[in-house]
């Protein structure tokens, strides 16, 4: 067990490391390509330039993770399963179509005695024009799925 004397040394070295007061998961393992330095070639390498690397497509963050939300695995495996079965219900003839796909859908998880509930919202408003034969109607279209404890899922029989 650490005394106290021998805790605050440990509290002030995270802290000036940057390691205390947030959680180890929101932090980045490493500076990002972009910010890290590239070595420059040395003098007498033959090359009138220094060497640079290119420039990285990803806009990694600068700062720490901003998170969208926080859910544990088998609520993410429950949002999944119930999204991909929402998207099996729609027409084939119209895969690829912004508002038949998971652009168009968000979902809302649930817990309660072991089971994940998942309602799966459309929001046709994210596509543009919405799309051919989508209505402003469908704009309050949902489903609604249970997740078993063991992964197995079912559709909330309102619909034939």
């Amino acid at each position: 067990m650490l005394k106290a004397p021998h805790f605050m040394l440990m509290a002030s070295l995270l802290m000036e490391l940057g390691l205390l007061g947030m959680p180890l998961c929101n932090r980045r393992p490493d500076a990002s390509p972009v910010d890290s330095p590239t070595p420059a070639a040395p003098a007498d390498a033959g090359t009138p330039f220094a060497a640079s690397a290119p420039e990285s497509p990803i806009p990694w963050p600068k700062q720490d993770l901003t998170p969208l939300a926080t859910l544990e695995g088998p609520a993410i495996q429950a949002a999944h399963a119930a999204l991909e079965e929402a998207l099996k219900r729609f027409p084939k003839e119209s895969t690829g179509q912004c508002a038949f796909s998971a652009k168009s859908l968000e979902a809302v998880i649930g817990q309660e005695a072991g089971w994940y509930f998942v309602r799966v919202n459309r929001r046709v408003d994210r596509c543009p024009g919405f799309g051919p034969g989508v209505t402003g109607l469908e704009t309050d279209w949902f489903e609604l799925f249970a997740v078993s404890p063991g992964g197995a899922i079912e559709r909330y029989p309102y619909h034939p």
